[in-house]
């Protein structure tokens, strides 16, 4: 069984994203998308304080995380490069002093901190070290040949369809000595990582200007739709 204290919460985040630049910094809902997800986890009565880490490069963003009591985690210009090594993209893999870590995507605003915990206490009792979060889909898919992946059932009635599962792109769980070896949440074969299934609506994710302003509603009605 794994300790939460053997655990590092990261959140990553950069001012210099490629489509939606300046988006962590961007005044959502009256805050920004780094306030929310730190927030999120500052207020967690199971996660704690000492072992957040907000890993940043920019100096603007560091000024956002000084008003919480977390820990900053320096960022070097290379790892908010365009490489695509776990080792320099999360170079924090091989200098925190944690076995595990958790990642929290800080583009989903609608992920909700009692959901953060779920997947916490399932990692801390799973015997893998690799956790996913992913969602439940029902629909006919196609590969690149035009293939269809899943079975069709003689209907378009999706309820009949076979579930696959999308990455929800907002949990990651694994252990920091495979990322530091650039092993990054297994080797994707069956059960590796270990998927975990959540509630689409939480994961959506902001990468255009779109989605920024859908979640900003979303975000608004999070009450009536969450």
């Amino acid at each position: 069984m794994k300790h939460i204290e053997d655990i590092c919460f990261i959140v990553q985040a950069r001012l210099d994203s490629k489509r939606m630049p300046r988006k962590m910094a961007r005044t959502f809902c009256g805050k920004t998308l780094l306030d929310i997800s730190i927030e999120k986890l500052v207020n967690s009565k199971m996660i704690p304080n000492s072992n957040i880490y907000i890993s940043l490069y920019d100096e603007e963003l560091k000024t956002i995380a000084r008003k919480y009591d977390v820990n900053i985690f320096n960022r070097s210009e290379n790892s908010v490069s365009e490489s695509k090594e776990p080792r320099v993209v999360s170079e924090w893999c091989w200098m925190l002093p944690h076995k595990y870590f958790v990642t929290i995507n800080a583009c989903t605003p609608l992920l909700k901190i009692e959901t953060i915990e779920k997947f916490v206490a399932d990692y801390l009792e799973s015997k893998n070290e690799n956790m996913f979060a992913v969602f439940e889909k029902k629909n006919l898919l196609w590969n690149e040949n035009k293939e269809l992946i899943v079975k069709y059932p003689g209907a378009l009635d999706t309820k009949l369809i076979e579930s696959v599962y999308e990455a929800a792109h907002c949990l990651y769980a694994g252990s920091k000595d495979q990322m530091s070896k650039n092993i990054y949440l297994g080797n994707f074969t069956q059960n590796d990582p270990q998927l975990w299934v959540m509630g689409e609506i939480e994961s959506f994710d902001i990468d255009y200007e779109w989605q920024f302003e859908v979640a900003e509603i979303l975000y608004t009605n999070r009450n009536k739709i969450l």
